[in-house]
């Protein structure tokens, strides 16, 4: 069995969803779920709701399609073992579903799921569909994360990778640029492929970064000035610098020619590949591991935690810790105090 079992499609889900707006429905339909059996057994209010919960309620399309794959396969789960209706479904049945599904995936997994199952069944309830919320008593596995797991580079690797971009060419630009933001500005991919050519601005005789976080937040924050000369260069090498509401990092068509969009995330990822990979550094390397190579090299050179956090928009000062990792580093000197 996978780890993400299809979801069972319902007989009559596609009438259930000619009654929304062609926007609701093809976001419902992008994730990937069809109306469940047991949501189709709740009638058309119960349709309505649970099809408003992936669309009005889920702004963000990676949660979208992440809670859709954790709520169809549970109710797949109820429907194979018979479930009736909705109101059928008690605490220990999910509880049941949630120990068989720690013997499937990790814990982490298996809290998303289990979130994902009680937001649902929360939204059915404040809807009026069912009575009570089966899920909201239910507790997931412990899961304790002191120190993150993505792949940090020194800063003597960092530079290295940035100086082995080649400058002649403006792909060669384009990428040490982008990476050069992440590095320096501890940001996420998705918020730098969303900035636009107006995001890099001069404020105050200082050049600032508008990074399009989750959610829709923007974030400002002053660009180091390193950062600031790569993106300078490859907007003048890309002659961009007039199209104010245009993408700020793009794509590369046939023959090498700029479109005007931005990559894709995956594209971006692949590119980090073979340039680590050009110059040595670690095949782990990734998207992420500017955010956390930028985060650790402010704290190792006196920054606090705190102003690392206000750098990286980060809601939680726990979340921003995982990326220090100033600490990993045990000397030979420290190992050789243990006198045996």
């Amino acid at each position: 069995m996978n780890d993400i079992e299809p979801v069972i499609a319902a007989p009559r889900a596609s009438r259930s969803l000619l009654a929304t707006s062609s926007a609701r429905r093809d976001a419902f339909l992008a994730t990937g779920l069809i109306v469940p059996n047991l949501i189709d057994r709740a009638g058309e209010t119960g349709r309505r709701r649970f099809v408003e919960f992936f669309t009005a309620n889920i702004r963000n399309p990676n949660t979208r399609k992440a809670y859709a794959l954790a709520v169809g396969e549970f109710l797949a789960w109820c429907d194979r073992l018979g479930v009736g209706d909705l109101e059928s479904i008690e605490p220990v049945l999910v509880a049941s579903y949630v120990e068989q599904l720690q013997n499937r995936v990790k814990a982490p997994t298996v809290r998303q799921h289990l979130a994902a199952i009680r937001a649902m069944f929360d939204y059915l309830v404040t809807g009026g569909v069912i009575r009570h919320n089966p899920a909201a008593s239910v507790r997931g596995p412990k899961h304790v994360v002191r120190k993150g797991l993505t792949p940090v580079l020194t800063a003597d690797e960092a530079r290295m990778l940035l100086e082995s971009i080649e400058t002649d060419t403006v792909r060669g630009l384009r990428d040490r640029a982008l990476i050069a933001v992440m590095v320096y500005s501890f940001a996420r991919v998705g918020a730098v492929l969303g900035m636009l050519v107006e995001d890099f601005y001069v404020e105050g005789r200082r050049s600032w970064f508008r990074l399009h976080e989750k959610g829709g937040r923007l974030h400002c924050v002053p660009a180091h000035h390193k950062a600031a000369d790569h993106v300078e260069a490859y907007i003048q090498a890309a002659g961009i610098e007039s199209d104010r509401k245009g993408p700020l990092f793009r794509s590369f068509g046939n023959g090498d020619v700029l479109r005007r969009r931005a990559p894709d995330p995956t594209s971006v990822l692949a590119m980090i590949k073979k340039r680590a990979a050009g110059v040595g550094l670690p095949p782990t390397t990734c998207c992420h591991t500017f955010r956390a190579t930028g985060i650790t090299a402010y704290l190792a050179n006196g920054g606090t935690i705190e102003n690392a956090q206000a750098i990286a928009a980060h809601e939680c000062l726990t979340t921003t810790k995982l990326y220090d990792r100033t600490g990993d580093a045990i000397t030979l000197d420290e190992v050789e105090r243990i006198l045996i």
